[in-house]
């Protein structure tokens, strides 16, 4: 059981990642409502800004440099070995 439960806590890790990095590379492109990609962008955010905005209300303001998704990556990879170090013992 507790293999199970290590490998769906590395899978959403993981998938987290990848939607946190998706992100941060699509926020280099404006993209409006009536693009084809939309859709995607809009499921992106709504994944990461539950984890984007307490971070970001936390964090001083550096001009115009979001540095909350840095501190998304390393607190979710803190989190990730906590909780599966906790279920391997």
């Amino acid at each position: 059981m507790n293999d199970l439960l290590i490998s769906f806590v590395s899978l959403l890790s993981t998938v987290l990642y990848i939607a946190l990095l998706g992100r941060v590379l699509l926020s280099w492109f404006h993209v409006g409502p009536s693009s084809p990609f939309y859709p995607v962008i809009a499921i992106l955010y709504q994944v990461t800004e539950p984890i984007l905005a307490p971070i970001r209300r936390l964090l001083p303001r550096f001009g115009m440099m979001d540095f909350s998704p840095i501190v998304a990556f390393i607190l979710l990879g803190v989190v990730r070995n906590i909780v599966i170090s906790a279920l391997s013992r």
